[in-house]
Parts: structure tokens; C-alpha cells; sequence
């Protein structure tokens, strides 16, 4: 497995103080996703869960559904001049029955550690169905129990800490439970890891939960929560026009700005209760990693 995080020396100045020290930076290195032997994706990512990205990478494509739609997921042919294996290179087999990625729409580009759907050859290419529709979804969180997830979320992050230098994404139950947390330098794959762990333990379609993220909320990121079947997703910075447009149009509800006891509800509020008590508590954990 590749390493997460790199040392650097590096020269800091603080006032007229000079001095030359070792840094921490989150490592950032290309993962090439095939299906069937052909090449899918490749994404700039943080090493580490990679089996979760792509599960959760193949669900946000429409790909699959669950985790009964893949059969094998194995690193092959990824070595370095030395011939060690980088572990940069994952190959899936997809179950019997299930169809291969129409190449029609590929990513004809690297995806990115920042933008997700840059290399897609059109905007309706990205709208793609859900398997797991929002409509009728019953469930309810109290703004108090929102606020509170962001802190968790930060508190959590074990890597961040370290290097400064990467997003988070994390999975909680309404009543505040912190599932399960991911690291990435890209916002998307933070999301997708996290979504990837609930495939593979067979929690899709997660309805009843809540996604929390570190940055802003993009359009590629509500597409993930509605593919999953995510009910709220919350983010500690704003929303694009685009997430919002699609927030409203799949029946999630898009919280930005959660900060403190502020926040902003952008879609379908009926599913935040405004509580008295603002003050945010810390949610128990059940998993943080």
C-alpha cells in the first residue's frame, strides 16, 4: 500500500526568522480504475481505502448498485522502475449480468483531486438515475445534532491534523453517530470512500443517515449523496447554484454554512427541526476509520 502522508524540508519564515525544517504533506498519487480490463478513470487521490473509492466511484457512474454487483476488485500492473508494485492500478470485475460502463460518456480526462466530473463529455452524461430514489424518505435530524456533526467531523480527522493539507467526508446517523470517516486530498473522493465502506458492508441504499463534509458542496457531491440514497448532506462552506438546483430536483435536503449554531438550508428543510437549544454537543463515534 502506498503511503499517506511525505516528509519535505522546507524553509519557514515567521517575522525575520529563518528556518529550515521538516514538513508533513498529504501524499497525492494517480489511481487507475478498469472495469473489465479497460481503463475507467484515473483520479488524483490520497492512498488508502482504495477498494472504497472505487465501489463508491462505480455507484456515483451508475455503474452498480450494491455490492452484489462486483465480483472481484484486485490491484494489478502498477510497478515503479524497481518493479515494486505502486498499488496505483485497481481492476474490477463486474458480476454476471451486469452491464460495462457505456464509454460513450467517459471521463476522457485525469479526474482531478479537485474536480470530479471535469473530463465528462457532457452535462447530461453526469445527471445519471439513482437506484435509490428520496421520494417518501421520512428522515428528521434536529439542527442542534447537525451542528455538532462538522465539529465531530474535524476532531476526527487524524490525517489532517498531521499535514493540513486534506478534506474529509463522514457518514452519521440522525441522532449524531459518526459511522465512518474519510480522508482524501479531493473532496469527491473523501465522499466516495465513504460511500464505498457502506457499500461493501452492505448499508446501501443508506437512507436514515446524514453526509457531513469539510469544504463546499459541489454538484458532483449532492449526485453522490442522491445516488447512495443520502437524505442530508450538510457542508461547513457553501453550495454551488448547480448542487442546489439538484438538491431540489432529487428531494435532498443541502445544508451549507453549518457553523456554530448557524447554518443555511438551501432544499427541502422539513427535515432539519429547529431545536431551542442551539448549543452544538459532540455525537458519540461508532467508527472513524
Amino acid at each position: 500500500m502506498g503511503r499517506v502522508t511525505a516528509r519535505t524540508p522546507v524553509v519557514r519564515i515567521s517575522g525575520d526568522r529563518v528556518v529550515t525544517r521538516p514538513d508533513t504533506l498529504a501524499v497525492e498519487e494517480p489511481l487507475e480504475m478498469r472495469v473489465g480490463g479497460q481503463v475507467l478513470a484515473v483520479t488524483m487521490r490520497t492512498p488508502g481505502n482504495d477498494v472504497d473509492l472505487v465501489h463508491g466511484f462505480l455507484l456515483s457512474e451508475g455503474v452498480i448498485g450494491t455490492r452484489d454487483d462486483v465480483s472481484v476488485v484486485r490491484y494489478c500492473d502498477g510497478v515503479d522502475e524497481t518493479g515494486a508494485n505502486t498499488y496505483n492500478v485497481l481492476d474490477i470485475a463486474l458480476a454476471p449480468g451486469v452491464p460495462l460502463p457505456d464509454h460513450t460518456t467517459d471521463r476522457n480526462t485525469v479526474v482531478s483531486s479537485a474536480c470530479g466530473v471535469c473530463g465528462k463529455t457532457s452535462l447530461d452524461a453526469v445527471r445519471t438515475t439513482t437506484r435509490h430514489p428520496l421520494v417518501g424518505d421520512t428522515t428528521s435530524v434536529t439542527s442542534t445534532v447537525l451542528s455538532a456533526m462538522p465539529v465531530t467531523l474535524r476532531e476526527s480527522q487524524r490525517i489532517f491534523e498531521r499535514t493540513g493539507g486534506l478534506h474529509a467526508a463522514g457518514l452519521f446517523t440522525a441522532t449524531g453517530e459518526l459511522l465512518a470517516l474519510r480522508e482524501d486530498v479531493g473532496r469527491h473522493n473523501a465522499v466516495d470512500k465513504v460511500i464505498g465502506w457502506a457499500i461493501t458492508d452492505g448499508r446501501v441504499p443508506l437512507y436514515d443517515t446524514i453526509l457531513i463534509v469539510s469544504g463546499r458542496a459541489s454538484f458532483e457531491l449532492v449526485q453522490k449523496a442522491v445516488m447512495a440514497g443520502i437524505p442530508i448532506l450538510g457542508a461547513v462552506s457553501a453550495p454551488s447554484s448547480l448542487a442546489v438546483e439538484l438538491a431540489q430536483e432529487s428531494g435532498l435536503t443541502l445544508a451549507g454554512f453549518i457553523r456554530g449554531d448557524s447554518m443555511n438550508i438551501y432544499s427541502h428543510p422539513h427535515r432539519v427541526e429547529v431545536t431551542s437549544d442551539s448549543r452544538a454537543t459532540e455525537p458519540t463515534v461508532a467508527q472513524r476509520s
